[in-house]
């Protein structure tokens, strides 16, 4: 094991007494933080397990069949997600992704899109509600999900070269399973799915190229992805990172031109581009081009634990809130209270400072535990 990893199963919650007052405040539908950012996006990671064990993310040499996962009694149940989602939507979330691990090796997840796409946000309007995925389940999953209700999905995919996501994937699945997949979800109703790739120097940077040509005469949105330093197993370096502005420059010297687009939100990771005949292609430039001053995301940990930043080393536990079994009518009053006492005190901006020993000082959580 990697003498930096921090094993999820160690991770502790930030020391948090919570002193309520007598008479608890209703949440107002907005709230902000120390630099003004709202919150509108929640992330919940539903399993700390995934079927890949791609090198970023859970490499197989830390990841092993030694590894100790989450026993089933720490999980969130589907109840006490959707408690939480509702505390989060009182304070203005519009937007929940279920992330992993694989959020479809969780049994019976398509009950929880079911539950979750019942709700409605402060104006009424029901919750944007997506799903990430590495695609090896979506193909026999994409029905049951869309008849529950989710909206959207984006799939995880670094590779079309075969021996290249294998290697990537590090289980031996094959890239046409995933293509499969992603043509059943388009087939039963998914609209402008969107495909994620994960460009890392010297492992699938030929296939920038590849990938731009082959999703750019689908209907979906290919959006490459800096390769970043998420958790402290995957032997990131910045040497390892090629920039969303050499992708594109590589794009164009294949002729594969852009010219940029009108971002959707103020809060969105990606920016949006356009290739010259049609076509539209994103970049998340998470270490070029921190987009820290519009973050507006939480995460739910698979445990119940809130993180403000993708780069925490620290999370507050919500889940002793849901179990706690004195004066449960004060329950999901105090639950919004929690949330509302630890955004409003949240100053992360971890991409803007990278490389200071503000950031270097602390290790920071695994990407498998709180979902990308």
């Amino acid at each position: 094991m990697s003498e930096k990893f921090i094993p999820i199963f160690e991770q502790t919650p930030a020391s948090k007494t919570w002193d309520f007052p007598p008479h608890l405040p209703p949440s107002s539908g907005q709230l902000f933080d120390r630099l003004h950012r709202p919150l509108k996006d929640l992330r919940i990671s539903v399993t700390d397990r995934c079927n890949f064990r791609c090198t970023y993310c859970m490499p197989k040499e830390v990841f092993n069949t030694q590894f100790q996962y989450l026993p089933h009694s720490s999980l969130l149940s589907f109840e006490e997600i959707v408690n939480i989602a509702k505390a989060f939507i009182a304070h203005g979330v519009t937007k929940i992704r279920l992330t992993g691990g694989e959020p479809l090796l969780r049994k019976n997840i398509e009950e929880l899109v079911h539950m979750l796409s019942q709700l409605r946000c402060a104006n009424g309007e029901p919750l944007d509600l997506t799903l990430t995925t590495n695609g090896a389940l979506l193909g026999r999953k994409a029905q049951a999900l869309k008849d529950a209700g989710l909206n959207r999905i984006t799939v995880s995919l670094d590779a079309l070269d075969d021996a290249i996501f294998k290697q990537m994937n590090d289980v031996d699945f094959p890239v046409s399973e995933v293509l499969d997949s992603i043509k059943q979800a388009q087939a039963v109703g998914f609209k402008a799915i969107k495909i994620n790739m994960v460009v890392k120097a010297g492992v699938n940077e030929q296939e920038i190229v590849t990938m731009a040509r082959y999703f750019k005469q689908t209907p979906h949105t290919l959006r490459f992805i800096e390769f970043m330093d998420v958790g402290s197993s995957n032997g990131w370096r910045m040497d390892d990172v090629i920039s969303s502005a050499e992708i594109r420059q590589r794009l164009a010297n294949a002729g594969l031109a852009l010219s940029p687009l009108e971002a959707h939100s103020i809060n969105d990771t990606a920016s949006r581009w356009r290739y010259a005949d049609g076509g539209e292609v994103g970049f998340v430039s998470s270490v070029t081009q921190a987009f820290c001053h519009d973050c507006s995301r939480a995460r739910i940990s698979t445990e119940g634990k809130l993180y403000t930043c993708l780069f925490a080393s620290e999370g507050y536990d919500l889940r002793a809130l849901l179990r706690e079994q004195n004066e449960p009518d004060k329950q999901q009053a105090r639950i919004e209270y929690a949330i509302a006492n630890i955004w409003q005190q949240r100053a992360d901006r971890y991409s803007e400072i990278r490389g200071s020993a503000q950031a270097e000082a602390k290790a920071k959580i695994e990407m498998s535990y709180i979902g990308g």
